[in-house]
């Protein structure tokens, strides 16, 4: 993704990036890590009996990373993110593709850089948002 973050001007829609089959695996392995016990990440039966289908819901906090790794390579550091907020708006099933992206909503120059402050999302491709949210990255 090739975008000098050094010229966007407000309204300028970033490209959208997409992350391509989400792995049951990765989930599990989250809620491992996390030591989150919600069984939606890893029991499917728990999953069928509350509704949400036959698949394994993503961690929120997974999908946020979407939007900090998608942030982090339009800066092109980690340390470039300033702020991230995110709200929840829906689930993310093991086996979805999931399209990042963001619209530029103020650039501020200021002695120690350019700050973008951007809107940012990530939806499920085909189905809805999961997560809308403010960004600002500092370039």
């Amino acid at each position: 993704m090739t975008v000098d973050m050094r010229t966007v001007a407000v309204g300028t829609e970033l490209p959208p990036q997409t992350v391509f089959g989400v792995r049951d695996e990765d989930i599990r392995i989250v809620a491992l890590i996390l030591r989150d016990p919600n069984p939606i990440h890893f029991d499917l039966n728990e999953v069928a009996r509350l509704g949400l289908g036959d698949r394994a819901v993503n961690q929120g906090g997974a999908t946020m990373a979407y939007v900090a790794s998608y942030l982090t390579e339009l800066a092109g550091s980690r340390a470039a993110i300033s702020k991230l907020s995110c709200s929840f708006r829906g689930n993310v099933f093991a086996g979805d593709d999931v399209a990042v992206g963001a619209t530029v909503t103020a650039v501020t120059d200021t002695d120690g850089g350019r700050l973008v402050e951007c809107d940012v999302w990530a939806d499920v491709v085909g189905g809805k948002r999961a997560i809308t949210g403010t960004a600002v990255v500092r370039v």
